[in-house]
């Protein structure tokens, strides 16, 4: 019994412990921000399972593009995400608005991902982004 006593109680104190915790402002968490890895490259984390597939099954090849149409690709489309966030436009979709600078060189592969990005949404949620590519938007 005296055991059963002292496992209800361990069991409890993180969840008190926890539930004390004050949330964090919804401001900080509204902001999808790039970020450097340890080998000061640019990277770019999705956590959706879907993406990963999407990226190997569905998506164009990362050759099939230039990191310069990328660029300007991304940029016309961060634009249009973060109008959609900010009207409210798709709250269900988009949680978070995307700091982006478009003078940053964040290279190929980070452009990409990003590019790859929209275009699951689009895939996985019917959400129509006018910046993404004809081969891109009519592919699905």
């Amino acid at each position: 019994m005296k055991n059963l006593l002292i496992i209800f109680a361990l069991t409890l104190f993180p969840t008190f412990h926890y539930a004390q915790n004050k949330p964090q402002k919804s401001e900080e968490e509204a902001v999808m921000k790039p970020e450097k890895n340890d080998d000061g490259e640019w990277e770019l984390t999705v956590i959706d399972t879907q993406y990963d597939y999407f990226l190997n099954a569905i998506a164009q090849p990362i050759s099939q593009y230039s990191e310069s149409y990328l660029k300007n690709r991304n940029t016309f489309l961060v634009t249009e995400w973060n109008s959609y966030f900010t009207s409210g436009r798709y709250r269900n979709v988009i949680e978070s608005s995307i700091q982006y600078d478009p003078t940053e060189k964040y290279g190929i592969k980070f452009e990409y991902r990003l590019y790859q990005v929209f275009a699951y949404v689009q895939w996985k949620y019917g959400l129509k982004m006018s910046g993404l590519g004809a081969r891109d938007s009519t592919r699905f």
